[in-house]
């Protein structure tokens, strides 16, 4: 189809302001759902309890384990709880070890989701699912796993550290960029790409900077969920086949994997994809994309390398190892020598 392009929407229902939270109770009964468990890590185990508050006699409990990657021993965990308690659906208030807990659990068991993300990392708007296993992360693409409302209130983000804000909005940016040189893009998606990647350059500077600035996050909340949009609905490449690996492999921080190693890959794959560079250059307004991508990391905090996430240089050869053995599609298929430069290049900095 010469000159065409095919896109398909995701069915998604999303609820964006502040004070937002206040609205849980009447989306969880929106679904149909009357006994949920609220999905949330250690850490956000406060925010978890004042949501079951929220809901009330719709909630069944909460379940405070969820973990990066989502190893597979903890979706066995929440799906014993999910059993005990009689649950007939999730609520996943946190970032995306939180969701995708709440994905793999629909994945797994048809438990429908409804995501109140308090971080940038877009993985709300995907139906891709990641479960890692003995060192190893699986992902596929499903839509069961899309959650059925995303409920975004940039309040909740307020008291997100500067540390975890910057790499998270990069992460998201990640999303956006590979979906412009996906095979399967579109004008749509274009445009989608390119404002949330303006949305978050320019609001992530500011969140860093005035954390208590409301306006600004919700602009960031607003970048992450058109970048996540992007992802949701084209192939992954060779950007997030590295990321998948060394997080799986290495048990990486995830945001800040991708934004360590997102200009690498910038630089490697627009060399091929003029027209994804060109939508790139207009929301960053640069004429050089890596290095403004690499320039927006250092501003808003992004580990200065692999080497800072405390990878050992030897590791990088087994990485490499796993990410040839089942390549994502790309427009610039990479040689062994070429992966082990992108990744020696990631793990010395910016």
């Amino acid at each position: 189809m010469s000159g065409g392009f095919v896109h398909e929407s995701l069915p998604m229902r999303v609820v964006l302001g502040a004070g937002g939270l206040a609205r849980i109770a009447d989306e969880v009964a929106h679904l149909g759902m009357r006994r949920v468990l609220v999905l949330a890590t250690p850490e956000q185990r406060g925010l978890a309890e004042r949501v079951a508050g929220l809901l009330g006699e719709r909630a069944a409990g909460v379940f405070d384990q969820a973990r990066m990657h989502v190893p597979v021993a903890v979706v066995d965990a929440a799906a014993a709880v999910v059993a005990d308690l009689g649950a007939d659906g999730c609520v996943a208030v946190g970032g995306g070890s939180t969701i995708g807990l709440g994905k793999a659990l629909a994945l797994r068991h048809a438990l429908p989701i409804l995501a109140v993300p308090t971080t940038y990392a877009g993985s709300e708007m995907t139906p891709i699912w990641g479960l890692t296993e003995d060192g190893r992360k699986q992902t596929g693409r499903d839509r069961a796993v899309l959650p059925r409302s995303v409920l975004y209130d940039p309040e909740l983000t307020l008291t997100l550290p500067p540390a975890v804000s910057g790499p998270s909005g990069l992460n998201a940016i990640a999303h956006a960029v590979e979906a412009l040189y996906a095979p399967d893009g579109s004008p749509l998606i274009a445009a989608m790409a390119e404002q949330g990647v303006r949305d978050l350059a320019a609001a992530l500077p500011r969140v860093v900077a005035a954390p208590d600035d409301v306006e600004a996050r919700t602009q960031a909340l607003q970048g992450a969920w058109l970048c996540g949009s992007c992802l949701g609905a084209t192939t992954m490449g060779l950007h997030h086949k590295l990321c998948h690996v060394l997080g799986g492999m290495l048990d990486l921080p995830h945001a800040e994997t991708h934004a360590i190693v997102l200009p690498h890959v910038a630089r490697y794959n627009l060399a091929v994809a003029p027209e994804a560079d060109a939508v790139l250059r207009r929301a960053l307004g640069t004429s050089d994309v890596p290095a403004a991508l690499a320039e927006l990391g250092a501003r808003v905090g992004v580990p200065d390398g692999l080497a800072a996430l405390g990878v050992d240089r030897t590791d990088l050869a087994r990485v490499a190892d796993e990410v040839l053995a089942a390549p994502y599609r790309n427009p610039r298929p990479p040689t062994r020598a070429e992966v082990e430069a992108l990744l020696e290049a990631a793990w010395r900095s910016r």
